[in-house]
C-alpha cells in the first residue's frame, strides 16, 4: 500500500471533528458525537463542513453525557434530520489552535516515517486508534505488513513532526 497522505505540514488538510450519529425529536435536530477534548467546542472554530466542502452551521441546544444535540441551519424537520445521518465534520487544520508541548494531533502523526535508533527506516504510520485502552499507533512496516504499537513516550521518545518522523524504540515482543 502506498502512503497517499499529503505532507504533514500542510495546515489546510481537513481535520474530523466529529459526526452526525442520528436524530433527535420531530423538528429537525441532530445528535453529534464530538471528537474534541470538550465535546461542546465542536463549534468553536468557525464553519465545519462534510469532506466536499458542504458548510453545516450548527447550533448545539443540549448535550446528554457525550452526545450533543444540534440544530442545523436550514433543516426543520426529523426526515431531513435522518439524511444527515454519519455525515463526517471536518475543520481545515489551520483553525484549530496550536497542540501543548508534548501533545499532538492525530492527523499531524498520520504519514510520519518511522526510523530506529539506528537511523533505519523503520515504515510510516497509517493511523492513530483508541479503543479505550490509550492511543495505538497503527504502522505500515517496510516489509509491506503493519503492525501496532503503544504510542507513548517510551515507544517513541522522538517525536519530530517539523522534519516528518518518529524514532520508535518497539517493545519486546513477549512470547
Amino acid at each position: 500500500m502506498a502512503n497517499n497522505k499529503q505532507p504533514t505540514t500542510n495546515n489546510d488538510r481537513l481535520i474530523k471533528l466529529g459526526v452526525i450519529s442520528g436524530t433527535h425529536g420531530i423538528k429537525g435536530q441532530v445528535k453529534i458525537r464530538s471528537f474534541t477534548s470538550d465535546p461542546a467546542d465542536i463549534t468553536s472554530y468557525g464553519d465545519l463542513s462534510d469532506k466536499s466542502g458542504k458548510i453545516y452551521r450548527l447550533t448545539i441546544t443540549g448535550q446528554n453525557k457525550d452526545t450533543l444535540i444540534a440544530s442545523v441551519e436550514g433543516i426543520t424537520n426529523r426526515d431531513d434530520a435522518e439524511k444527515l445521518r454519519n455525515i463526517e465534520l471536518y475543520v481545515a487544520r489551520s483553525a484549530l489552535p496550536a497542540p501543548e508541548e508534548n501533545e499532538y494531533y492525530h492527523e499531524d502523526l498520520i504519514g510520519l516515517e518511522v526510523f530506529t535508533q539506528e537511523n533505519t527506516l523503520y515504515g510510516h504510520v497509517i493511523s492513530i486508534n483508541n479503543f479505550g485502552a490509550g492511543d495505538i499507533t497503527e504502522i505500515q512496516l517496510v516489509s509491506g505488513d503493519e503492525e501496532f504499537q503503544p504510542f507513548n513516550k517510551a515507544t517513541f521518545p522522538v517525536i519530530d513532526i517539523k522534519n516528518g518522523r518518529l524514532m520508535i524504540a518497539p517493545p519486546e515482543n513477549v512470547g
